[in-house]
């Protein structure tokens, strides 16, 4: 299960800074990106998926928790949009996700001990 939400970790929080990517710069719905916009996203959005890589490497459960909680939001926000960018849900759900396979992980290792 730590394989697996390590590789589910990575793999989400590189899925969101292709997205983030594809957001800023890449943006077919929007003429321009503004500056305000790429800040924004940057911290709501680039800055948890960096968070969640670490924490997937690292095996530290808490701090992707604290990845899903800072990136639901504007996850919640992008999901309600039409287009690619409703793809955010995906990731921080994955973080989610991520944060009960590590947690029940060592659950089931200390019950086993």
């Amino acid at each position: 299960m730590r394989k697996t939400g390590l590789a589910l970790g990575v793999t989400a929080g590189l899925f969101s800074i292709v997205l983030w990517i594809i957001l800023v710069f890449y943006n077919p719905y929007a003429a321009s990106s503004s500056k305000v916009v790429a800040v924004n996203t940057f911290v709501m959005l680039f800055l948890p998926a960096c968070l969640a890589i670490i924490s997937s490497i690292m095996n530290k459960k808490y701090l992707m928790l604290a990845a899903f909680i800072w990136s639901l939001p504007i996850s919640l926000y992008l999901m309600l949009t039409p287009g690619i960018f409703s793809w955010f849900i995906a990731s921080c759900i994955a973080y989610f996700i991520c944060f009960l396979l590590t947690f029940f992980s060592k659950k089931k290792r200390e019950n086993i001990h």
